[in-house]
């Protein structure tokens, strides 16, 4: 499988509009990146995207930042628009749920560290989940990475980084 975006290329720096450092952007919001994703392998029934921040760990745990978890993705498709609007349900029938709520949840590092990785991953999966979206992001995702296990038909990986303009 191959997972692409037109907002940077791979490893390269996230721009600021798909950030939560964008104008007029509500705090742990963002506009998310158009993804583009090809070379499913035949048998897949859905889609997984995840989307996280290797740097930032939850209450000292392995637990790292989830900005973004859609699930149920249908298999036809091929890619997600730019700028997918709230909500637990998206039109095609996929869930998302990031850190800060239904919705994708733009790069946040601070301006005075290093940048972080933020990495896309997009898994082909031999059924559609049976998970519902709980209130808590963290929750939501052990349980959709817990419900793929032994599903997995393929996978493909996008990073970028970023952290805030000084």
């Amino acid at each position: 499988m191959t997972l692409i975006t037109p907002a940077f290329p791979d490893g390269g720096v996230i721009p600021v509009k798909y950030s939560q450092a964008a104008e007029g952007v509500a705090p742990g919001e963002g506009t998310s990146p158009a993804l583009m994703w090809s070379n499913a392998p035949a048998g897949t029934q859905s889609f997984f995207l995840h989307m996280h921040d290797l740097e930032l760990a939850r209450n000292k745990t392995t637990d790292d930042q989830p900005h973004w978890v859609v699930w149920n993705i249908p298999a036809t498709a091929t890619g997600m628009p730019e700028g997918v609007k709230k909500g637990a349900q998206l039109p095609d029938g996929s869930y998302q749920i990031s850190a800060t709520g239904q919705m994708y949840r733009g790069p946040g590092a601070a301006a005075n560290g290093p940048p972080h990785h933020y990495t896309f991953e997009i898994y082909a999966l031999d059924t559609k989940l049976d998970v519902q979206p709980g209130t808590d992001a963290f929750e939501t995702r052990a349980n959709v990475l817990k419900a793929i296990q032994g599903h997995i038909l393929g996978k493909a990986v996008y990073m970028g980084l970023f952290r805030r303009p000084q």
